[in-house]
């Protein structure tokens, strides 16, 4: 699977880039969409026009942590893994017994976004399985990013030369695109386009980056860890009609 962001949708971690990252541009006259597209015959690619694009093939795929991809009311969401507790999840969210792991994901961003009952930081702890997915919300150029708590996933991030956010399974395609400037996406932790990054498992404490350095010596963006001895302000959720729950991250 594949993303790419414009920065004004999904400003990636300052620590993400290296001085010396040797990145390109990912939108350019299509380069990334096309080199994708070269490397997995039948590639699907949805572009988000002035917003990024996503990409997916179901080819070349791990039979255990399958890709999936859906759209549901602007929503456009790529979901690989699995969900271990997908029946409880479709019961609480009113899921029909056909909903799969992405619509499950789908629904669950939608209930955040307009009725915010739990913090977002709950809902994806509630999530057990094997998993990595990508959300964005074109009705509010809003991203939504997430990995299980083991990395069970390949799943990378980067950033390009012109501070777009590209995030893959691949990360030889990452690495080409990014250079330097990307890492493996932290275990336990989503992201979202008003809030940054955050850990689900420990959602007030800090996240501090830790420089990656290369067999040359060189730093290669950064990982981050939790502090433990950094602490967030808490915050209750707005519930309503017309909440964003993303306001609170």
């Amino acid at each position: 699977m594949l993303a790419v962001f414009d920065k004004l949708v999904a400003k990636g971690p300052e620590a993400l880039q290296s001085p010396q990252s040797a990145a390109v541009s990912a939108m350019k006259d299509g380069f990334l969409s096309n080199h994708f597209a070269s490397l997995n015959p039948g590639a699907v690619t949805v572009n988000l026009a002035s917003s990024g694009l996503m990409a997916y093939s179901v080819t070349k795929q791990n039979p255990l942590l399958p890709r999936l991809f859906a759209v549901v009311d602007d929503i456009f969401c790529l979901f690989q893994g699995h969900i271990d507790n997908i029946a409880l999840l479709k019961q609480q969210y009113g899921l029909n017994k056909t909903a799969n792991e992405v619509g499950i994901v789908i629904e669950a961003y939608r209930t955040l976004r307009d009725r915010g009952p739990y913090p977002a930081d709950q809902v994806v702890r509630d999530i057990q399985g094997k998993f990595a997915f990508i959300l964005y919300d074109s009705s509010l150029k809003a991203t939504f990013f997430a990995a299980d708590a083991d990395g069970s996933v390949p799943f990378f991030w980067g950033t390009d030369a012109e501070e777009c956010l590209v995030l893959s399974d691949d990360v030889e395609i990452v690495k080409e695109i990014c250079g330097k400037s990307f890492a493996p996406f932290p275990k336990g932790c989503f992201f979202t386009s008003s809030g940054g990054l955050r850990s689900y498992e420990h959602p007030l404490n800090e996240l501090k980056p830790v420089p990656r350095v290369d067999s040359s010596g060189q730093v290669c963006g950064a990982t981050f860890k939790v502090d433990s001895e950094t602490k967030k302000e808490s915050s209750i959720p707005r519930v309503g009609s017309a909440a964003n729950w993303s306001s609170n991250y």
